[in-house]
């Protein structure tokens, strides 16, 4: 897989309804700073009475970003995703327009049945993969193994980017909604992060963090996104772009973190103590690799200033 097509750089997923007119901007023109992926979505932000002015917007779309890549190229473009509404939109979608310069397609309601409709879509395409785990089997761990199980030996495995964690729409299985004052992880979707980490991340799963959908609230989202990078997740949905930015602030690294895996992965010593903590390269070294990874993309933090003033990419590591 392209390297640009890494989870960690996919940062805050900006989701944007598809009946909105200042896409290309976002994508060409730098519309929205520190945007690094988009979803372009006809599922349930768009109502069923407005999807044909959605698909017409759309078509004009890629008209725009397929010109524009012909001339200069997309490497400087965020990385930009469709969401269809069901695998019936995702055909026409694939059978009449050209979806040359979009990276891949975000699949709703996936699971273990929808597998191979999605894949006899998807094959004979260049498209990648986000599968959306969001349905009522997530809450069963029998079959969430079975479904990691099965994309680890699919011939689809090559093309996932990350799966996402569909928050609202798994809350609404167990009819909830998000308490204004607590993170998801104090609500039954901390058990379902959890399993689901526990499930896919030693299989080399990668997964996203849901939405956090209080927009002004930027320290709740503070509060959860801590949490998220604890549970190893690798990006977070967006859906203003206000809360970009403090995303991207909790995907950097601090530097006792990069000091800790720059010790893990070139020691010669099996276990050391380091800041007051032990390492020990063995059990840390995936974790330390990875946190090379989201230090290469998104820089370190202060230790001044823990809000985080960003520095420069750790350069030994490009």
């Amino acid at each position: 897989m392209d390297k640009r097509l890494s989870p960690w750089n996919l940062g805050a997923t900006l989701y944007m309804p598809a009946t909105r007119l200042d896409i290309a901007d976002a994508v060409l023109h730098g519309k929205i700073p520190g945007l690094r992926s988009l979803v372009i979505c006809l599922e349930d932000a768009v109502s069923e009475g407005d999807i044909p002015q959605a698909l017409q917007n759309l078509k004009r779309l890629l008209q725009q970003l397929n010109a524009a890549k012909i001339n200069s190229g997309n490497n400087e473009w965020p990385l930009v995703f469709i969401r269809p509404r069901h695998p019936d939109m995702g055909q026409w979608l694939v059978e009449n327009l050209d979806l040359s310069a979009i990276d891949g397609f975000v699949l709703p309601k996936f699971t273990l049945s929808s597998l191979p409709v999605w894949w006899d879509i998807m094959a004979g395409t260049h498209l990648c993969l986000m599968p959306t785990l969001e349905t009522e089997e997530v809450f069963d761990v029998v079959q969430m193994r079975e479904l990691a199980t099965t994309l680890l030996s699919h011939p689809c495995h090559a093309r996932i980017i990350a799966l996402r964690i569909g928050g609202n729409d798994l809350m609404n299985v167990v009819s909830l909604r998000r308490p204004r004052n607590l993170t998801l992880y104090d609500s039954p979707m901390g058990y379902v992060i959890k399993m689901l980490v526990s499930v896919f991340a030693p299989r080399d799963f990668a997964l996203t963090a849901p939405v956090c959908e209080h927009i002004d609230d930027h320290a709740v989202m503070a509060r959860e996104l801590s949490l998220d990078m604890a549970h190893g997740l690798v990006g977070k949905t967006a859906i203003h772009p206000g809360q970009i930015d403090v995303i991207e602030q909790a995907l950097m690294v601090s530097p006792g973190e990069h000091s800790d895996a720059l010790r893990i992965l070139n020691s010669t010593q099996a276990v050391f103590k380091s800041q007051g903590a032990m390492c020990e390269p063995a059990t840390h070294r995936r974790w330390a690799a990875g946190i090379l990874e989201r230090a290469r993309v998104y820089g370190l933090t202060s230790e001044k200033n823990p809000d985080g003033i960003r520095l420069m990419p750790v350069s030994q590591h490009n």
